[in-house]
């Protein structure tokens, strides 16, 4: 009876068109496929989290839309996507994945954003140390303070390994799980006015430790050189991304101030050893793995 079937097959298939038989074999992998996504489900105890398949149940419908339906001048139409942009780094073959790494060169990440607070949860800071017009004293220890609000801090994951490489989460509490960072970039004077060079930084510090009284800190070993600077947070998630929030119309995330060293400046807080200032640095290093 076997062997009746096979010799039938042989027969039939050579007169199938090659579109036929085409058509047979992508429905036979087709159908492989279904199977081994079936398989890995149930593999994995058919656990969403682990399976290779998208479940329905998670599909945003909304993604479908281009938002042109009521266009707005100079508006742009949004890219489209009926499976939650899954497959989206197919469509840039020539990056790479980010794939947990901080490459320099420019990458894909297939991350999804996560979970996003509700606008009463967004955070916030303000820096108490230097304030914004300080004059502090050039070339002597100071640290820098900020007050922050609505942020899990002391979480941060490693940054060589899994940059971006998971969604954002919020606590018990509907907080944003994260840390933030302090950066200083020197001016060439307070009314400077031209972009900065995000490259270039005098001093950088990943503030990975959890607030203490509702204030994060940063000791700068050394203090800074003569001249205007500018001292800017970097508030994350756990992974590094910027803070998402629900609404695009909000007040800032982040807090900057200006301000001056100069010999015989009024000083700063209390020095210690760490941080690094220089011309220019890595913020892999810069961040406390």
């Amino acid at each position: 009876m076997k062997l009746a079937f096979i010799y039938s097959v042989l027969f039939v298939l050579p007169l199938l068109s090659p579109v036929s038989a085409q058509s047979v074999f992508a429905r036979q992998k087709n159908g492989n496929n279904n199977n081994n996504q079936g398989n890995n489900t149930a593999g994995n105890g058919n656990n969403p989290q682990t399976s290779l398949t998208l479940d329905p149940q998670v599909i945003a419908k909304g993604f479908a839309q281009n938002g042109q339906e009521v266009p707005t001048a100079g508006q742009v139409a949004s890219l489209t996507s009926t499976n939650n942009f899954i497959n989206f780094c197919l469509t840039v073959p020539n990056l790479p994945l980010t794939n947990g790494q901080q490459i320099k060169s420019g990458s894909c990440n297939p991350a999804p954003i996560g979970v996003i607070p509700s606008v009463d949860k967004m955070p916030s800071a303000k820096f108490v140390n230097p304030k914004n017009g300080d004059t502090i004293a050039a070339n002597t220890n100071f640290q820098i303070q900020m007050a922050i609000n609505n942020l899990a801090t002391g979480n941060f994951v490693n940054a060589d390994l899994n940059y971006f490489a998971a969604p954002q989460q919020v606590n018990n509490q509907g907080l944003i799980t994260g840390h933030s960072h302090v950066v200083v970039e020197q001016l060439t004077s307070l009314s400077q006015t031209t972009p900065l060079d995000p490259q270039k930084f005098a001093f950088f510090k990943g503030l990975n430790a959890a607030a203490q009284n509702g204030v994060l800190t940063a000791d700068v070993t050394n203090g800074l050189p003569q001249g205007a600077f500018r001292l800017c947070s970097i508030n994350t998630a756990a992974n590094h991304q910027p803070a998402i929030v629900p609404v695009a119309q909000h007040g800032s995330l982040d807090d900057c101030v200006y301000f001056t060293s100069a010999q015989g400046g009024a000083g700063g807080g209390a020095g210690g050893n760490k941080g690094t200032a220089g011309a220019a640095g890595n913020a892999t290093a810069a961040c406390e793995l």
